[in-house]
């Protein structure tokens, strides 16, 4: 089997020392208690994650904040931001497929590969290195059942907050996916899924935003704050089985009676779009409460800026 990026065998997996990415060269635990920031980038694949690193990444440049991207993906094959990590400097997918003692297919061997990651964390560590004030996005691989019932990206938030990381998830669902309420129903049970297993603060976004037209805007905008019963009740006639029914309208009672998924519209276009998904981050991670104190004025602006996100569809309404 190739031994290409540093990946060995199973047998000598335990045996392979870190490797030092040229940054700090300390250990995590060993600094003292200051805040670093992450967001741990989710969502099915081709739910845009890759994009929304790359177009948030290029907002902050423009805010003069410092945003480093982390690539957890050991499958992915291009992207267009420059990365802080690559876990494909560790292992790959190809290098576990080949290996002939493993005998993976692609799920597998991603699994495989996570799990072998979990057990590396010190190479993350060497890679991360040490800045006051870190903000880095994870950009995660898409398989749902890393979210599910397998540990791993729980091991990764357990290790990220003993590096005095504030971390929050941001939960990616394809807006061209959702124009269906029973598609509806589906991603918001997968949103649903990783923020209980995961506890952490968790922003659900809808991509890909851009792609739909005006009329399309308007209709999707009763998903991203849903009263539940009502889209069971407009979606009655295309139920046929009586048990499918019942079960849709108890998940439908379970996410309207508790309020505990709503959805962010993410316009990569749009900059004020962008800049309210990142309000609602940083204010779940308390990103910047070190920082000067503002005046009153300043933030009576910031206490309406979750109202602009009804702009984003005014464009829609004249349709």
């Amino acid at each position: 089997m190739s031994s290409r990026r540093g990946f060995r065998s199973w047998e000598s997996w335990c045996a392979i020392g870190h490797r030092s990415c040229g940054y700090w060269s300390g250990r995590p635990d060993d600094r003292p208690g200051m805040p670093r920031y992450a967001q741990l980038v989710m969502g099915p694949a081709g739910s845009g994650k890759s994009t929304y690193c790359s177009t948030m990444q290029q907002h902050c440049e423009v805010l003069n904040r410092s945003v480093q991207v982390v690539n957890l993906d050991p499958a992915a094959e291009y992207f267009d931001y420059p990365v802080l990590a690559d876990i494909r400097e560790l292992i790959q997918v190809d290098d576990v497929m080949e290996d002939d003692s493993l005998r993976f297919g692609p799920n597998g061997g991603l699994i495989f590969c996570m799990e072998y990651f979990a057990n590396n964390f010190d190479w993350l560590a060497d890679c991360l290195g040490h800045v006051e004030d870190d903000y880095i996005l994870f950009d995660c691989p898409g398989q749902i059942e890393l979210y599910t019932h397998l540990p791993v990206m729980k091991q990764l938030v357990e290790q990220l907050q003993q590096w005095e990381f504030r971390v929050c998830g941001v939960f990616l669902v394809d807006s061209q996916f959702m124009v269906e309420s029973f598609k509806f129903v589906s991603g918001v049970m997968a949103a649903l899924s990783a923020m209980v297993s995961l506890e952490i603060p968790q922003v659900n976004i809808m991509t890909k935003m851009d792609l739909l037209n005006k009329r399309a805007k308007k209709e999707i905008e009763k998903y991203l704050d849903p009263d539940m019963y009502s889209l069971m009740q407009d979606s009655s006639d295309i139920w046929k089985s009586k048990k499918f029914k019942k079960l849709t309208k108890a998940i439908c009672g379970l996410i309207d009676d508790y309020s505990m998924v709503r959805f962010l519209p993410f316009d990569r276009s749009d900059e004020e779009c962008i800049s309210i998904v990142l309000q609602h981050i940083d204010f779940s991670i308390q990103y910047g409460e070190d920082f000067e104190v503002k005046e009153p004025r300043e933030q009576e602006e910031e206490l309406d800026a979750p109202n602009m996100s009804d702009r984003f569809f005014q464009g829609a309404t004249g349709d």
